[in-house]
């Protein structure tokens, strides 16, 4: 493998993530004028938002036989397709009626989880190719899409583009682009040595869901999970309505959140390389930790502000280092990463309405302490991320 050939699939690594992030918020930035158009209160609008949810739920664990079978680059090629479709059919349905914006939804989510796991593949294989940890960065990299995407979606907005030739125009976008780049992936292992798929028992795809490490990795995931998605959902809220804030302001704290989120992701293969992954997810589920408790019980604004600030850096490596410790060997990597995969998603499905209920007995606010417990539990399992000393290695290590 030539240094060339890997940094071309780094960069294209680095296109997936950032594509799969731009897409997703290009349709969330056109929510409320989908709401509007079609004339949908809370209740109703929850229920066709649940369609994206259906389809990653069941994309998740069917994606690791289907990477295992095919490989990364062919998933992502068509579930980028398939997004398009998805999203060009949702587009379709903000101008004919629910049915359509539903059926479009569902393809959009199970593209998007089975692709989330094949570039989650591909990018640790591109950290053992280069021999230092990377995965982070292309987390950022998805982050990077999202703000890309959700600034694009307010510019249309303000043009007043209609929600069909925004979403359409994304949809053609990521269609053409993602599988350009994704021809440039490399194999995700090398099928003439030993660990050739061929050498693989059939049904070994479905075998971890069995395996104590991946399952526990998998619970590690969650945790952080449930950390990120409370912080995107129920910081600015908690912020007006806990600490008395401007609408402004508590929008200001969502945005500090994201800012330091990115910035530890971009920045923390550093500290993995130098000290482990051990040692590092340890410490940053106790930053994450003191970040909740600033934020809940901090006396003024000020100390919720900062609080926000380590809480999103103490969350930012835990999704991406379960995600590579899921794919430290090649030969079971797309089987163990779809399963840390499918364990971690549900925190994302969870946590709004837990967070929701346990507020209406005891404030929002309050009820972010669950993050913190949550935190507490990962550090306490942190250890089921240590790399292993089996995994085989790659013949030709490269340093970027």
């Amino acid at each position: 493998m030539t240094a060339t050939t890997v940094r071309a699939a780094t960069a294209a690594t680095y296109a997936a993530f950032i594509g799969s992030g731009f897409a997703f918020a290009s349709w969330a930035a056109r929510i409320p004028q989908v709401r509007d158009r079609l004339d949908l209160d809370s209740a109703a609008l929850g229920l066709v938002l649940l369609a994206i949810a259906a389809g990653s739920l069941l994309a998740l664990p069917l994606s690791g036989p289907v990477v295992t079978r095919i490989g990364s680059a062919r998933t992502v090629t068509a579930m980028a397709l398939l997004l398009a479709i998805g999203l060009t059919t949702a587009a379709a349905g903000a101008q004919f009626g629910v049915l359509p914006v539903v059926v479009g939804l569902f393809l959009l989510g199970f593209a998007n989880g089975a692709w989330d796991v094949a570039m989650n593949v591909q990018g640790t294989v591109v950290e053992r190719h280069l021999g230092r940890s990377i995965m982070s960065r292309f987390h950022a990299g998805w982050s990077l899409g999202t703000v890309t995407g959700a600034l694009v979606g307010a510019a249309m907005v303000a043009l007043h583009v209609p929600v069909a030739a925004h979403l359409t125009t994304v949809a053609v976008v990521v269609g053409v682009l993602v599988p350009a780049y994704a021809r440039r992936f490399v194999p995700d292992q090398d099928q003439t040595g030993p660990g050739a798929q061929d050498d693989q028992p059939r049904g070994s795809a479905w075998a971890a869901w069995r395996e104590p490490r991946t399952l526990l990795i998998g619970v590690f995931v969650l945790t952080f999970a449930f950390a990120e998605g409370v912080g995107n959902d129920w910081i600015s809220i908690a912020a007006i309505d806990g600490h008395g804030v401007p609408a402004a302001a508590g929008t200001l704290a969502f945005a500090a959140f994201l800012t330091a989120m990115t910035v530890g992701r971009w920045f923390g293969p550093g500290l993995l390389d130098r000290y482990g992954r051990v040692p590092v997810v340890r410490l940053l589920s106790l930053v994450g930790i003191a970040g909740v408790a600033l934020f809940v019980f901090g006396p003024t604004p000020a100390y919720a502000f900062a609080g926000t600030l380590l809480w999103g850096v103490g969350t930012a490596l835990g999704f991406p280092v379960g995600m590579s410790a899921g794919g430290d060997d090649p030969r079971h990597a797309a089987a163990r990463v779809s399963v840390v995969a499918s364990i971690g998603y549900c925190a994302f499905l969870a946590g709004p309405p837990a967070i929701g209920f346990l507020g209406r007995h005891v404030t929002v606010l309050r009820a972010l302490i669950v993050v913190a417990v949550l935190l507490g539990v990962a550090a306490l399992i942190s250890a089921s991320v240590r790399p292993l000393e089996s995994a085989p290695a790659d013949e030709e290590t490269l340093v970027a």
